[in-house]
């Protein structure tokens, strides 16, 4: 400030003609630099303003306190330019080097800060930044600061002080020049404690470091020279603080942008495996590796190299999957894309689950790579959304052309991935609209021996889309996958027993299993029940045989020799294991599809001892509650049917003695299926109706062995057991019985209700509606008539009007009938309201509530 007292003091003095005699080379040189420097600060406002309107880059800390740091050195420059035309200055030239430096540097953490900025505004910083930092000068080497005139004592007093103010200013230079070599040393300081201060000392060193290379006081060579890179990565590879880390990326980041070539360097493998690592850790960190790994991935040895490391495609699908980093995934994006011209690399994509390359091959590419990527398809442990995704994605068209129009190769690698792909349901009208049932079938009929490898793969697809309904339009289809199982390998026959029993057991398939048995496919199963040891083949034959007999009823017999029943019984015998299951339930259903009435298989089904393989096979169907289990419980209760018929009281002392009777209530309580239970409680009352006719009177007296009193029933009023009488009292069978007709499923209800109807027998109905009422079974029977059909609301009525015969049953019961009664009146079916109207007069309420009728 002494230079510009003592200018003012020479104004006031009268002496502005001779400072500016003596000084006018440098107010020449003054102008000229000072208006540059106007010129700089007028293209900065408008970038000023362009950042400063961008809200949302305003809102972080480090771009305010940059944008801040900028202003002020701004006004400094004003304010420097304004006072330069007031003072003296030795080196004017020099003096807006200086300011213009300065604001170059706070311009150079504006760039730094601001890395959301638009592509177009940071080039603008990065150019009018370049063009401070180097601004240059000529600077006369013999200036002087003398005055032409001469001067009395006091006047040389003020020289000599203007003199001493010059000598500052030299210093001043001076400092800078020494500054400038301090530089370096500072800057290799940095480098050591980055090398090996700790946290905290590097990130001093980082902050130091990171604005000497805004500001451009480190340049590239420097950077070069002292293996600064290396020291960088070295420092990510150890141990440090997530926030230092984060800004060692940014530096990098910051290095790579200044130079292409040093870029290019940072793309080793194993600086590369570092910045892999920094992808798996926080977001921030994540999110900066990700970036300087988008900008090494422009040079192709270095995206190569990017491919071949561990984990590296993995991490960089699963970011681009996030929805945490939008700047993250974008670069994954990018990273991703530039990977996939990279035929391996696209394989690796599709692995991790991000299949986008995949399909463009198959759609676009090379033949070779078609192939390449239809065999990964085959090969791949895809999940179903994952299959899905694929056939959304188009992938279906191009690998069915690739099946119709390729060589042997170019086929086989199609129909694998069709293979899979064809595992979801999703994906299989897709298929048949694709045309390739007919291609299939063409396949399979096809004798040319170089297309035998791929028969398997295409019946296996033609399984799978046989699980779909709309295999109905393709006309004939059942009927030709049938002809073609005799000139089958196994495991096609076994894709195409599977397709067919698809098929025939689909709820629209009653028409082809008609016509199937019309062509005789029966005949055609039952040499594979005899001939074939696969037990897979025969358990798909016996299955479809199954399904095939629903239809047939006595035509069935007619095939059925007393061999195919041995044989049938024989694949029930040994079927221990779980993999025989469904081959041992598959002959109890064929075996449940003959007739009731047809004597002569039931006589040879006695023959074969089947009774007692039977209630082992019932024994075990509780234990393990399983699907195939379930339905093994269904098919053999369905058929013991067979042998509890009334009309057959020899076959059903038979079944008792084999235990048939104990097996069927304890299934009642178990957790097998309603249909089972109903086939249960259907036995039961079939052996429960011939109780009183096998019971032994006590009134009797011509009997010579007399029955202990244990084995006296109150019910019947007479002597029971479960073996010779069927008595379900002794067998413990009427509160399982009442549980489930307690429950919300009314499947067995009429079944339940036909074994209780025979507790209110007319010799015993008093004895037995007290049996039920103590039971809880009133309140049962109750409910059926509420919620129930019309059969079993029907039964349950007459076996109301018995019980409720009783007084106190009427008081205990009457009420709550009443409102289930009226209700049943107004909107029960005909068949049942008279019913329900009889009860209810019975029950004295008709005449009061005849206006509900």
């Amino acid at each position: 400030m002494k230079l510009k007292d003592k200018s003012m003091e020479m104004e006031q003095k009268n002496f502005p003609r001779l400072v500016s005699v003596s000084l006018s080379d440098q107010e020449s040189s003054r102008s000229e630099s000072v208006t540059e420097l106007s010129i700089f600060i007028e293209r900065l406002n408008p970038i000023l303003l362009e950042i400063m309107e961008n809200k949302k880059v305003m809102e972080t800390p480090s771009i305010q306190k940059a944008i801040d740091s900028l202003e002020a050195d701004i006004q400094r420059a004003k304010g420097f330019m304004e006072r330069s035309s007031n003072i003296v200055i030795l080196s004017p030239s020099k003096a807006v080097e200086d300011v213009a430096e300065n604001l170059g540097r706070s311009l150079g953490l504006v760039l730094f800060a601001c890395r959301d900025l638009p592509v177009d505004i940071r080039d603008m910083i990065g150019a009018l930044r370049k063009q401070m930092m180097n601004v240059r000068y000529n600077l006369s080497s013999g200036v002087e600061s003398e005055f032409m005139f001469d001067m009395d004592t006091e006047e040389e007093e003020e020289e000599e002080e203007i003199i001493e103010d010059e000598k500052e200013v030299k210093g001043v230079c001076e400092i800078v020049e020494v500054e400038e070599i301090e530089i370096t040393w500072d800057f290799e300081d940095i480098v050591l404690q980055i090398r090996n201060g700790n946290d905290e000392e590097l990130k001093l060193a980082l902050s130091r470091l990171n604005e000497l290379i805004s500001d451009g006081s480190v340049t590239i060579k420097i950077i070069l020279a002292d293996n600064l890179v290396p020291v960088l990565f070295d420092r990510l590879s150890i141990k440090v603080s997530p926030q230092n880390r984060v800004v060692i990326i940014q530096i990098l980041r910051l290095i790579s942008s200044i130079n292409e070539e040093n870029a290019e360097n940072m793309g080793l493998s194993r600086y590369l495996s570092i910045l892999v690592k920094s992808m798996m850790r926080e977001a921030e960190e994540q999110r900066e590796a990700v970036g300087l790994l988008s900008k090494l991935s422009e040079f192709p040895a270095v995206r190569s190299r990017i491919g071949r490391i561990q984990g590296s495609i993995v991490i960089l699908v699963s970011i681009l999957n996030g929805e945490d980093q939008e700047e993250a995934a974008k670069n994954a994006s990018k990273i991703l894309k530039s990977l996939s011209s990279n035929t391996q690399h696209a394989l690796n994509m599709a692995e991790a689950g991000y299949f986008k390359p995949l399909v463009h091959y198959l759609k676009e590419g090379s033949d070779m790579s078609k192939i390449l990527m239809a065999s990964a398809i085959s090969k791949m442990e895809l999940t179903n959304h994952y299959r899905i995704s694929l056939g959304k994605d188009g992938v279906i068209e191009p690998l069915v052309n690739m099946f119709n129009k390729g060589n042997v190769e170019a086929k086989l690698s199609a129909l694998g991935a069709l293979q899979n792909l064809s595992c979801s349901v999703e994906n299989i009208s897709l298929l048949i609209n694709s045309g390739i049932v007919t291609a299939l079938l063409q396949l399979l009929f096809s004798v040319t021996s170089v297309l035998m490898t791929l028969r398997e793969p295409a019946s296996a697809i033609l399984a799978k889309i046989a699980q779909s309904g709309s295999i109905f339009v393709k006309h004939n289809v059942a009927q030709q996958i049938v002809s073609l199982l005799n000139v089958s390998n196994p495991v096609i026959q076994c894709n195409l027993l599977d397709a067919l029993n698809s098929i025939v057991s689909h709820p629209r398939g009653s028409k082809v299993r008609k016509k199937m048995n019309s062509c005789g496919a029966l005949q055609l199963l039952l040499l594979f029940l005899v001939e074939t040891t696969n037990s897979r083949i025969r358990g798909g034959a016996l299955e479809l045989m199954y399904n095939l007999s629903k239809d047939m009823q006595e035509g069935l017999t007619e095939h059925l020799s007393e061999a195919h029943i041995n044989t049938l019984v024989s694949i029930i015998s040994p079927a221990t294991l779980q993999s025989e299951k469904k081959a041992a339930a598959a002959a109890i259903g064929i075996l449940g599809n003959i007739p009731l009435y047809h004597k002569k298989s039931t006589d040879m089904l006695v023959n074969a001892k089947i009774l007692p393989v039977l209630v082992s096979m019932l024994s075990s169907t509780y234990v393990i509650a399983t699907p195939s289990m379930e339905d093994l419980a269904e098919r053999t209760t369905g058929l013991l049917i067979r042998f509890t018929v009334p009309s057959d009281l020899k076959l059903q002392l038979l079944s008792a003695e084999q235990g048939v009777i104990p097996v069927l209530v304890k299934l009642l309580s178990s957790g097998c299926s309603i249909m089972a239970k109903c086939n249960a409680a259907t036995c039961l009352a079939q052996l429960a109706h011939n109780s009183y006719s096998l019971g032994k009177s006590r009134k009797l007296k011509w009997f010579c062995a007399i029955p202990s009193t244990d084995a006296y029933c109150k019910i019947h009023d007479m002597y029971c057991s479960v073996r010779g009488t069927f008595c379900l009292i002794k067998a413990c069978a009427i509160s399982p019985l009442v549980q489930i007709l307690q429950g919300d499923n009314r499947e067995a209800d009429e079944a339940i209700l036909s074994c209780l109807l025979t507790l209110l027998h007319d010799d015993s109905w008093e004895n037995g509606s007290n049996y039920l009422a103590q039971m809880s079974g009133v309140e049962a029977i109750i409910k059926v008539i509420a919620s129930g059909d019309a059969e079993s609301q029907e039964k349950a009525l007459s076996m109301l009007e018995k019980i409720l015969r009783i007084e106190v049953h009427r008081v205990k019961y009457g009420e709550s009938a009443q409102g289930v009664l009226i209700d049943l009146t107004q909107n029960g079916e005909q068949k049942v309201k008279s019913g329900a109207a009889g009860l209810l007069a019975h029950l004295e309420v008709l005449q009061q509530q005849s206006s509900y009728f």
